[in-house]
């Protein structure tokens, strides 16, 4: 087998938090080209129409002008973000600009890298094609099972597999410099599907890996939606837990309409920290309303909040934990900005502090 037997994430080499925040340019940037998906998989909220119907969100793909003005805003920022994220709750390749857009965020040399996760049935040459011209550096690649019956079994949808696998092999022989990363997780899978996995997908992507379900989504119950008992971590580490979420100190996401959340987890905007149509990029990040919630994590109160409270992300998924430098980032944060009244946090709270300049 060619490739490395790794998750997609980058477990090591990681930047300590607890020695840069507050930041004044974000790590990591979310964008959702398109926030539907034409699956129905049982484990993710999207793919339940009905509860979606109940958000009240956006159905639909993000506009190109408006991922220009994203992008352009950016430049705002002291130093270029480090990763951008072209995907969040639906599909991507849903939106048949995303090359445009991928182009454009790589010749504005305002971002350093671009990544997307797609669950395949776009992967054709004519279409992926376009992409990896644009420049993406990484493509994620989903693998729902390992047979049409297991694609509609889990995600409704009729699946041509046989041509997917074909579209894999074509993408790791095209791909020039992006990375391809192909993963799977472990529960839709028998032992003997998961040799087949390898054997299948192996020799043709950069990185490959068996991950596990996890209860990522905050009021969303994997367990209950797939009955399926979850025991270890999605990247089949301990579960642990932690009081302090690290994701808001470094990256935050703009939804398909624009509204941005402070959390790629939040499916039901309940965690909405401005809108990028009618505020900068660089204001949205400084924002009272996203400071709330930092400042509410750094004095221990995210039980407190009605979304974060129960956040399976940060028991099962989490890749850096500041934890233990909570109280030392408090005080950072207090002398740096002088603190407000009166202005609730996403999710339930009602103290805040002013935006971090970032000059």
């Amino acid at each position: 087998m060619k490739a490395r037997l790794e998750p997609r994430i980058n477990l090591h080499g990681r930047t300590p938090l607890e020695t840069v925040i507050p930041l004044a340019t974000p790590f990591v940037v979310f964008t959702d080209p398109a926030s539907s998906c034409n699956f129905k998989c049982t484990f993710c909220p999207t793919g339940h129409r009905d509860m979606i119907a109940e958000t009240g969100r956006f159905q639909g793909v993000m506009k190109y002008e408006l991922f220009q003005k994203i992008v352009d805003d950016l430049g705002a920022f002291d130093k270029p973000v480090k990763v951008l994220r072209m995907y969040k709750d639906g599909e991507p390749f849903l939106n048949k600009r995303l090359a445009d857009m991928v182009a454009y965020a790589k010749k504005s040399k305002r971002i350093e890298y671009i990544d997307t996760t797609t669950n395949g049935t776009f992967l054709s040459p004519d279409r992926i094609g376009p992409v990896l011209e644009a420049g993406i550096d990484k493509i994620n690649i989903s693998v729902d099972g390992m047979s049409e019956e297991g694609y509609a079994r889990f995600t409704g949808f009729k699946f041509d597999f046989a041509k997917f696998v074909e579209n894999v092999k074509w993408i790791y022989a095209n791909k020039g410099d992006c990375e391809i990363v192909v993963k799977i997780p472990g529960e839709l899978i028998s032992e003997a599907e998961r040799q087949l996995f390898f054997d299948t997908f192996g020799d043709h992507c950069d990185r490959i890996f068996v991950e596990n379900f996890a209860p990522c989504w905050p009021e969303f119950d994997v367990e209950v939606h797939t009955g399926i008992k979850i025991s270890k971590g999605i990247y089949q580490q301990e579960i642990g837990d932690t009081d302090t979420c690290p994701y808001i100190f470094y990256g935050y996401s703009v939804n398909a309409d624009g509204l941005v959340s402070s959390c790629f987890l939040d499916w039901g905007r309940k965690l909405v920290i401005g809108d990028v149509r009618q505020q900068s990029m660089k204001e949205i990040w400084n924002s009272e309303r996203m400071n709330a919630l930092r400042l509410q994590h750094l004095e221990g109160r995210r039980r407190q909040n009605g979304v974060c409270g129960n956040c399976g992300q940060l028991s099962h998924c989490l890749p850096d934990n500041i934890d233990a430098h909570r109280v030392a980032l408090l005080a950072k944060f207090k002398a740096l900005v002088p603190l407000n009244a009166g202005v609730e946090s996403p999710g339930g709270t009602n103290r805040t502090f002013v935006a971090v300049a970032a000059e």
